[in-house]
């Protein structure tokens, strides 16, 4: 009789090679294989021929991704399933390749670092490699890109979380292409946008909103955070930014907001916070991520930055979920 002690867990084995799925995924953006396949389904062969594969192991690759739901295979023929034609192909409205493509080159490889970083607290991905990627235009564009993937999924919501009619001027600092703001003055025509973010982000920012039809309706003011001030605006927004930081610098930053905002005026963050109670496995990754790639950065929990805006001068602190892993908190002013 078998001693169950000695059985393998197929729950942790299973765990222990999922990055194997991951980048099976990965791969198949990277290759943009989903694009190729909306409304043109494929054999194995024409597959190959069309996105440049040699052959060997496509076949157990296609399944692969047959298997995790992501393609289906009909008498041979493959196409994407409805939620790979959703999310996965270029151009659709819902498409997070962007990030996809980031986290393949920037993310994967960092994450194979984490032992080394939890025994020294030093990231895998180094300050000045942050700075040679804002100098190289094709590092930049693939961040850029990144960033909106990240951002896309939340948008609607975001759209409809405030009431953002009562504010006529936002600025989005940090908002590096713009693509929230441009669909802000997309559906309020009498506001003003702003875009606060480094010097080397404004020409992908131009391209974006030339893209967007917003050219000439948001205005890229280029600087440091940390040592520029903000555009003076009715509501400022840190969307993705302030995990970037430690406490004291989240403190500066929400401090710089608050001068920035005119009376009455709002300041408004999303991000994975952290329920200290209760976190989230996909906010404690994203937490694990901000330390392999940043010097101090990680998720925070609510309170803290309600704290931090209470102690700048804020009248009221509301927070909200904004999807089952963000959170958003809305800091008022005084009028």
């Amino acid at each position: 009789m078998t001693d169950p002690a000695l059985e393998p867990s197929p729950w942790i084995l299973r765990l222990g090679n999922a990055f194997c799925e991951a980048q099976a995924l990965l791969t198949a953006a990277e290759l943009d294989l989903f694009t190729v396949l909306h409304g043109s389904p494929a054999t194995e062969r024409e597959l190959c021929r069309r996105v440049g594969l040699h052959g060997r192991g496509a076949r157990d690759f296609l399944h692969l991704l047959v298997r995790l739901d992501l393609l289906t295979d009909e008498d041979g023929r493959y196409r994407n399933t409805p939620d790979a034609d959703r999310y996965l192909v270029a151009g659709e409205p819902g498409y997070v390749g962007g990030f996809l493509h980031g986290a393949k080159a920037n993310l994967y490889p960092v994450w194979g670092g984490l032992t080394e970083t939890l025994r020294t607290g030093r990231p895998r991905s180094a300050s000045d490699s942050f700075a040679a990627m804002l100098d190289d235009p094709a590092q930049l564009r693939r961040y850029a890109q990144m960033m909106d993937g990240v951002l896309r999924p939340l948008l609607p919501r975001l759209l409809e979380a405030v009431d953002w009619a009562a504010y006529p001027e936002v600025l989005d600092v940090g908002g590096c292409r713009g693509s929230l703001v441009a669909r802000l003055v997309a559906r309020h025509p009498g506001m003003s946008g702003h875009v606060f973010d480094l010097p080397q982000l404004e020409p992908v920012f131009a391209e974006h909103m030339a893209e967007a039809g917003a050219a000439g309706r948001v205005t890229f003011h280029a600087g440091d955070f940390f040592t520029d001030p903000l555009p003076q605006a009715d509501l400022v927004v840190f969307g993705h930014v302030l995990h970037n930081w430690d406490a004291k610098q989240r403190e500066l930053l929400v401090r710089a907001a608050f001068d920035a905002l005119r009376p009455g005026g709002a300041l408004l963050v999303h991000d994975r916070m952290l329920d200290p109670a209760d976190p989230r496995v996909d906010n404690l990754l994203a937490s694990l991520t901000m330390a392999l790639v940043t010097e101090d950065g990680g998720e925070y929990p609510v309170e803290e930055l309600a704290e931090l805006a209470r102690a700048a001068g804020f009248a009221a602190v509301d927070r909200q979920p904004l999807d089952d892993n963000e959170t958003l908190v809305l800091c008022r002013k005084a009028t």
